[in-house]
């Protein structure tokens, strides 16, 4: 199965530099087999056998230019931030998941501190021993409601959502179909279980179908599928996937986490887009829903109390901290009371798109997306891209291999209901000056 969010294959060596790392690793590797003869308990031996073999992986990412540094912000999360590169000056970032512009909601930071006062700051436990409280009940409860499911289970993460549920509900016995650009915490989920594989190609019913077939007698057929596919902006057809799992005999079931929240009439995401009811639902509570941390299943109560027994990455793990739960619940409140940020984001979804395209620019995805990738196709033109970006005063990353496929560079744009018609025709003029610069745009 591919990684669709950290590697797609392990990257060839682009330039003498890169080349020269990837030999020093050869000869760190000789050296640490050599220091074997040192004793494996020896001083010289352990600092071998781990620090020079990282050094020399480090070095060889750098050279390949896959090495990933991280920018410093040093505001709150939102549309307008401060770091530490550019000091005082202020950027537009448009590169966060804040689909809704909640991260610094004052409501929602004023929930999360009323919280810590009435529930207290952490459980120091896993939910089974002493680690659920009431508002741990009433958060699941409201997020199975939201959804349209019979209960949820709450997951210290999207990530841990999905490397606990495969390996709870299937066996040997069944079979799991996953599109070939799911998220890497679904690829790493469906290797933990013992349940046969089968990969379809991205988006292409006709290979489902074909692969279906050949799960034909197993116990449960299980289809996994990204609702929105984060590094394309593309969404999955579930009306025809569904029909599909119909005609098969196969469950459905949906990540959701760049979907949940903004997406359909009341941001119920993809299944609400497409008029249908998925069998089971992974999301977060990381991305559009206030984005702090924790994510969660919905499903049958079967399914969910399947997985309080056996999904290891919520026995194991400590509870969801009281003061994003009791956030979270205040998100839901919001959400329902008023619908003025799901008009915003596909107000400004569609603007930008529109105008990014009317200027030259090739835009993938849904048209309805609010990840709207820039395709430029080459590697460097997109690093130096983004670089010229950051100098308008515009905080994108450009994605190039082996994060997307070679040949796919593109910089991936996501708005926010946060941003203001002003800001988004800043950044357009910004990509118009910048793609006229580097020869984008005539």
């Amino acid at each position: 199965l591919k990684m669709s969010e950290q590697i797609h294959t392990e990257p060839p060596v682009q330039n003498k530099s890169a080349m020269a790392a990837m030999h020093r690793l050869g000869s760190v590797a000789r050296h640490v087999g050599a220091s074997q003869c040192l004793g494996p308990n020896s001083v010289q031996a352990r600092k071998a056998s781990l620090n020079a073999i990282a050094q020399a992986q480090l070095d060889a990412a750098k050279q390949a230019g896959t090495y990933k540094r991280e920018r410093v912000i040093t505001t709150p999360q939102r549309a307008s931030i401060r770091t530490r590169e550019r000091g005082d000056t202020d950027v537009l970032n448009f590169c966060a998941n804040n689909y809704l512009g909640l991260s610094d909601s004052p409501e929602i930071i004023e929930a999360a501190k009323s919280t810590m006062d009435s529930h207290g700051f952490g459980m120091s436990s896993v939910r089974f021993i002493c680690g659920t409280q009431d508002i741990h009940k009433d958060l699941e409860k409201q997020l199975a409601e939201f959804h349209g499911m019979e209960d949820s289970i709450l997951f210290p993460s999207g990530f841990d959502a999905n490397a606990g549920l495969y390996e709870a509900i299937l066996t040997e016995e069944d079979a799991v179909l996953s599109d070939s650009l799911n998220h890497a915490s679904m690829i790493d989920g469906i290797r933990l279980c013992k349940a046969k594989r089968f990969r379809y190609e991205h988006l292409n019913l006709t290979d489902l179908e074909a692969k279906l077939k050949e799960a034909e007698g197993c116990r449960i057929k299980l289809v996994a599928t990204d609702g929105v596919f984060s590094m394309d902006g593309d969404i999955a057809p579930l009306d025809k996937i569904k029909a599909l799992c119909d005609k098969y005999g196969a469950y459905l079931m949906i990540d959701e986490c760049h979907g949940t929240g903004h997406l359909g009439k009341t941001g119920r995401g993809t299944p609400e887009i497409f008029g249908v009811q998925p069998d089971i639902i992974t999301t977060t509570l990381g991305k559009a829903l206030g984005g702090a941390t924790g994510g969660y299943a919905a499903g049958s109560k079967e399914v969910v109390d399947l997985l309080r027994n056996k999904a290891r990455t919520y026995l194991f793990s400590n509870s969801v901290a009281p003061a994003v739960v009791g956030a979270s619940l205040k998100v839901l409140e919001l959400m329902r009371e008023n619908p003025a940020r799901l008009v915003a984001i596909k107000e400004n979804t569609r603007y930008f798109r529109d105008a990014m395209k009317e200027a030259g620019f090739e835009i993938s995805g849904h048209p309805d997306c609010p990840i709207a990738p820039v395709m430029l196709y080459d590697d460097k033109l997109c690093s130096q891209f983004a670089d010229e970006m950051l100098a308008h005063n515009i905080y994108v990353i450009g994605f190039s291999f082996p994060v997307v496929p070679r040949g796919k560079a593109r910089i991936r744009v996501q708005l926010s209901a946060a941003h203001t018609r002003p800001q988004l025709e800043q950044t357009v003029d910004a990509f118009v000056a910048v793609g006229k610069k580097l020869g984008v745009l005539k």
